[in-house]
């Protein structure tokens, strides 16, 4: 495999997980929860510095995987969503990178067999691939990267 995968649980805590080019995988999950003082837009440019930062250190990125969400518990919930998905696909966009939103469902059947699993479901499965996790965005992250890596490459 030649190129490099970055794949996303989009929200508050954001759950990533890369594979650059033949290095091992590398994950975990990031918080964009606002600060103290901060107009409402800044989570989002936090998100997009720190995009920027995985490219520099990835040195290229390939392809981006998100986790496509069509339905949220709240109403803030989907606002975050909305903001870090419009965020990621302008970024995307600026940098000629390929993205692809995959639906919840088809992410969790690939890693469990049910397309309606648990989030403790999807944890027990991506530590059965052999990843230590604790955080159930990061879990997440990593099922839709195996996803990508064993039914988009070549």
């Amino acid at each position: 495999m030649t190129s490099t995968i970055l794949a996303l649980d989009l929200g508050t805590t954001t759950g990533w997980a890369i594979r650059a080019l033949s290095d091992p995988i590398t994950h975990g999950f990031v918080t964009f929860r606002p600060q103290r003082f901060e107009g409402g837009g800044m989570r989002f440019l936090r998100f997009k510095r720190w995009l920027t930062e995985i490219k520099a250190t990835a040195g290229e990125i390939h392809a981006v995987y998100f986790e496509e969400v069509r339905r949220h518990a709240g109403v803030d919930a989907a606002h975050v969503y909305g903001g870090l998905m419009a965020t990621l696909t302008t970024w995307c966009e600026h940098h000629n990178i390929p993205y692809q939103g995959v639906p919840v469902g088809t992410i969790k059947k690939h890693a469990t067999g049910k397309g309606n699993a648990g989030k403790g479901d999807v944890i027990a499965a991506i530590r059965a691939r052999g990843h230590s996790v604790t955080d159930d965005n990061e879990a997440d992250a990593l099922a839709l990267l195996h996803w990508a890596l064993d039914t988009q490459e070549a």
